[in-house]
């Protein structure tokens, strides 16, 4: 697919991978290291840190969503950003795609957030950092998973749900396999991406069984067994003159070959047919609830982040004081 087709097909998902390279060129350009930035540059340009996320910059939840550390984080996020965009934003629609993505992202990196305080708490761990669109792509394949598993389709096509589990679980054993990974991250964003993703589901098929419910229900205009309304007087004639040989011919049948037959008959009846071959139901509408679902679970998973992040922030101002 072309940039001008991804353009016109997934907008959100094109201005997002621009953001991602467009980033890591500023980067590199401002003098951070391609393939191995330090810590102090990556944050600087939004990563996020424990100390610093929890403290007075929540803003690092969003912005290190579009930071890399090092090329091959970039070129493996950005291919898994083009596979799934292309297939997600149409049928999610732009806007709730755009959600879908920035608050897997914020889930995937409260999580790690939360665990890392955990781990400090317990006495065996430290604050370290994160960065990557790992997150809200990990969000993203589980709301396809979701779809999969519902049977929505995009522009008339089944996905694949064995293939979409293979391609999670490859990224979720690589996390673990390899040291360095944001597991917690992963696993945030595949969370906040499954929960979203029901919604939409659920919403889906509540319109989809009204759509069914307003089709026309196509029905017989005249019983079965009884005389079709396509047939004339002079049929009716005709056949009674076939099988009554022995009487005289009717005189409503017309003698003259060239004579006319009278259509009024057969034109009303059609009309009759015509009008009550389709039997229309008064047409159902989807309530606004279920259009509006959607983004009420977005609005609760936001209101839920918000309360977690202040959480995580009060415990951090409650141990400072009492270190001091």
């Amino acid at each position: 697919m072309t940039i001008q087709q991804l353009l016109k097909t997934a907008p959100v998902t094109t201005l997002l991978l621009i953001s991602f390279i467009g980033l890591f060129v500023v980067q590199v350009l401002s003098g951070a290291d391609a393939n191995n930035p330090s810590t102090e540059m990556l944050i600087k340009w939004g990563a996020n840190a424990l100390p610093f996320t929890m403290g007075d910059e929540p803003w690092r939840l969003v912005s290190s969503a579009f930071l890399h550390i090092g090329l091959m984080h970039l070129l493996f996020n950005g291919f898994a950003m083009y596979f799934f965009g292309q297939i997600a934003e149409p049928m999610f629609g732009s806007a709730k795609f755009l959600a879908l993505f920035l608050l897997a992202a914020i889930g995937g990196n409260l999580l790690n957030s939360y665990v890392t305080w955990q781990g400090i708490l317990d006495g065996n761990g430290q604050a370290g950092l994160s960065a990557g669109a790992s997150g809200g792509i990990m969000g993203i394949g589980a709301a396809l998973l979701v779809a999969a598993f519902f049977k929505i389709s995009v522009n008339g096509l089944m996905l694949n749900l064995r293939s979409l589990l293979f391609i999670m679980g490859i990224n979720l054993v690589y996390g673990f396999a390899v040291p360095g990974i944001d597991n917690a991250g992963h696993i945030g964003g595949a969370v906040t991406g499954l929960i979203i993703a029901s919604a939409f589901a659920i919403a889906y098929r509540r319109r989809r069984v009204i759509t069914q419910q307003n089709m026309p229900i196509p029905q017989h205009p005249y019983p079965i067994h009884g005389p079709s309304p396509y047939q004339t007087d002079a049929q009716n004639t005709y056949q009674t003159y076939e099988v009554n040989q022995s009487s005289d011919v009717d005189t409503s049948y017309p003698s003259d070959p060239n004579a006319e037959f009278d259509t009024s008959t057969l034109e009303t009846n059609f009309s009759t047919v015509h009008n009550t071959a389709i039997s229309h139901k008064t047409q159902v509408k989807p309530s606004l609830f279920w259009i509006l679902l959607p983004w009420i679970v977005m609005l609760l998973i936001s209101v839920g982040f918000v309360w977690l992040w202040q959480d995580i922030h009060y415990q951090i101002v409650e141990v400072l004081k009492t270190i001091e």
